[in-house]
């Protein structure tokens, strides 16, 4: 069934040093009961991009029956982290308090992310509530916990950006692995080192503070990880050591390796227009872990996914 979609631009959500920021909510109209809420965060290396950036949320997926909310996060140039995942966690305690008050579900909210966004994404969800918080801003009673997280091509383990070049995807094994691979990641103008403020190898304890996979550990909401095999921007390697640190703690976590595809992929509507031949890995707290090979269509996927964790 699709829903009329009513759009409520330009909410803002906190105003950190005096600087609004904003969200734009997208709500399905007639529903029989309140719905959940999916947070989109936009990609841009933490550097560039807003809100607007990322597919049309009336179809992906207010349409379905989802609150989507698309955020504005501080962007590097105007403070390092750990301002970004703040204001992630900060949307998330105010979308719990004023759900209400724009008949939405606060207690079943979903984050998805591309890129710089699916780092945020992940960071959030591994880190739960409490952690890299800032009450400061409002709705510090409230959680920033999540109940489903979709990682799309997003970084985790900052140091091991430059480990392995997915411009020739041969093995993945270290053994294997080039002696000396490109070094793109470790300077001062990669992304990763913006974010920081400092090249990351000169500020390890920053670096650990913002990967994901530093805070894994059992009860972490369930994963579905998304990385296209072409992808030149984030190493494949990035999604696998997510989701082998997430099944190696008994969570429940998908991990999807698609044919074909680069990166930044989540920003065209008409993905669905053909089936991608992906490697699924899965695993969840109930069953060991099982690899197959198919055929999907990506937003399908994403939305069974936030179906089964979201709504059931």
């Amino acid at each position: 069934m699709r829903y009329e979609v009513q759009v409520l631009p330009d909410l803002e959500f906190a105003a950190p040093n005096g600087k609004p920021l904003l969200l734009d909510l997208y709500l399905p109209m007639g529903v029989e009961k309140a719905p959940p809420v999916i947070v989109w965060l936009h990609g841009g290396g933490w550097r560039i991009g807003d809100r607007k950036l990322g597919p049309d949320f009336r179809t992906f997926f207010a349409e379905r029956g989802y609150g989507m909310a698309s955020i504005e996060y501080r962007l590097s140039g105007e403070a390092i982290f750990p301002a970004q995942i703040h204001d992630v966690k900060t949307a998330i305690r105010w979308l719990r308090c004023n759900a209400g008050k724009y008949g939405l579900d606060g207690e079943r909210i979903g984050l998805w992310g591309s890129s710089a966004g699916g780092h945020l994404a992940a960071l959030s969800g591994t880190t739960g509530s409490g952690i890299l918080e800032d009450f400061e801003h409002g709705c510090a009673e409230f959680s920033s916990e999540v109940q489903a997280v979709v990682d799309g091509y997003g970084p985790t383990d900052f140091l091991q950006m430059d480990a392995y070049s997915n411009l020739e995807i041969i093995s993945r094994d270290p053994e294997t692995a080039p002696l000396d691979p490109p070094r793109l990641h470790v300077s001062m103008d990669s992304p990763e080192s913006q974010l920081l403020g400092a090249p990351i190898q000169s500020v390890p304890h920053l670096v650990r503070e913002a990967n994901p996979i530093s805070y894994v550990a059992k009860g972490a909401p369930p994963f579905l990880i998304i990385h296209g095999l072409g992808d030149s921007a984030v190493p494949v390697y990035q999604s696998e050591l997510l989701y082998d640190a997430l099944i190696a703690k008994g969570n429940d976590s998908t991990l999807c390796l698609i044919e074909g595809l680069g990166h930044a992929f989540f920003n065209k509507n008409d993905l669905d227009n053909t089936r991608h031949s992906v490697t699924i890995r899965w695993a969840n707290t109930e069953q060991a872990e099982q690899v197959m090979q198919s055929e999907i269509k990506i937003f399908e996927m994403i939305e069974k996914f936030f179906y089964s964790h979201l709504k059931k």
